[in-house]
């Protein structure tokens, strides 16, 4: 079956009536946060809403006043899902997200032109693609992409599109001989109705389910950013389509400019400007680590050097690193003094380091770690790891200064 987005892409209102309604949930996966919403699955007598497939995601719109959350294929029929029920039978208007859909088509219509024009000028034949939400991804079953050719594929591309081929559907018996003539990477086991081909004149045919242009000029551009190493010894080769070149010029220009602004050099010095400054961090980087290895066996020393020192040291230094507190923890002698050292923010996540006499170190390490809501371990009179909260690293010190003096009036 054939749905009324497939027989006409660029309808964006359309009357139908509902066939049925009934209960569903809908999982996904928002922000990284999975969630499953509580809805209905309805189904259309026909629908300008395009159900996911051959590598096209669904669109979004209305169903009446209703948002469609999702649309789905399930054999014939395409399944919307929504939040709200719909009467059987009635009458309703439907309405694509038009820049949407419009996104989608030229995406895919500039697929199925890359796609073609690589396998007729290099050999390099297709076997998937992806359309993302900022950009898109063939790939190619080649090892590699020379320069040349990727300039070579870019400028047959766009001569194509100045050149106004017409795109039109065919739709073919699953018997007819010319099915086996034309480009394809196979059928759903689902699929039920005649096939629908994509053919854009003089340059491919290819079966496709998906929404696409009526002439290539409706594509404006295509952009091919470039290749990546791809799985299995293939090329993934990364382009836009019409108005995604146009926000990508715009969102190119607006990123120069602040960076004429914080870089104080044109755009053509940019990157000599980021390579000295990232070589300038680097030193400091090297720097501070020096002064911080000198600091910390100086606070050592200067502990050691205190005729009023106890049995306890404790110390706090946001800039700190692992190392900056072991160096302190190897200058005192722990084997008589219990140490407690933490680096980073003083009421959020940082580094824990106890250190001390074993049967102290193993006894207070996990009371520490329920303090600090932290996760680490110890052995040999060493206790550390991270720590997600140190607001309470107060309460911890207190402890910790607690459990040396009854220590120590239990030895006297």
């Amino acid at each position: 079956m054939a749905f009324q987005c497939q027989r006409d892409c660029y309808l964006k209102e359309f009357v139908t009536s509902v066939v049925s309604c009934c209960p569903a949930e809908l999982k996904r996966e928002i922000n990284g946060k999975k969630e499953t919403l509580k809805g209905f699955n309805v189904k259309l007598q026909d629908t300008i809403l395009f159900p996911e497939g051959g590598g096209q995601p669904d669109d979004h719109g209305l169903i009446g006043d209703v948002p469609v959350l999702r649309v789905t294929r399930q054999g014939p029929d395409a399944v919307h899902f929504v939040g709200s029920p719909l009467e059987a039978g009635q009458e309703v208007t439907v309405k694509v997200e038009w820049g949407r859909r419009f996104d989608h088509m030229q995406q895919h219509s500039g697929q199925h032109l890359i796609s073609a024009l690589a396998d007729t000028m290099f050999g390099y034949k297709t076997t998937s693609w992806e359309l993302g939400r900022q950009r898109s991804v063939i790939e190619l079953d080649t090892p590699s992409m020379k320069p040349t050719q990727l300039q070579a594929l870019e400028e047959a591309i766009n001569e194509k599109i100045r050149a106004c081929v017409p795109v039109t559907v065919q739709l073919l018996s699953i018997d007819d001989p010319a099915v086996e003539k034309v480009r394809s990477r196979g059928l759903p086991e689902d699929h039920a109705g005649p096939i629908r081909i994509i053919d854009i004149e003089g340059i491919d045919e290819n079966m496709c389910c998906g929404t696409h242009v009526s002439n290539l000029s409706h594509l404006q551009v295509i952009k091919l950013l470039g290749t990546d190493k791809g799985k299995k010894n293939k090329t993934n080769l990364i382009f836009l389509a019409g108005n995604r070149v146009l926000k990508y010029a715009e969102k190119s220009f607006s990123t120069e400019r602040s960076l004429v602004s914080l870089l104080k050099t044109g755009a053509d010095e940019h990157v000599e400007a980021v390579d000295k400054l990232q070589k300038s961090v680097k030193l400091l980087q090297k720097t501070n680590l020096s002064l911080l290895r000198d600091m910390a066996v100086l606070i050592a020393q200067s502990f050691k050097n205190d005729p009023q020192r106890g049995n306890f040291f404790s110390l706090h230094k946001k800039e700190g690193d692992n190392e900056f507190m072991n160096i302190i923890a190897n200058e005192i002698n722990t084997e008589e003094t219990l140490v407690f050292l933490t680096v980073g923010e003083e009421k959020g996540p940082g580094l824990f380091l106890l250190a001390g006499p074993s049967q102290q170190v193993t006894e207070m390490g996990p009371r520490l770690l329920e303090l600090l809501q932290g996760k680490g371990a110890g052995k040999n009179g060493r206790f550390q790891g991270k720590a997600n909260n140190m607001a309470r690293r107060g309460e911890v010190e207190a402890l910790l200064q607690q459990h040396c003096k009854h220590h120590t009036s239990e030895e006297e």
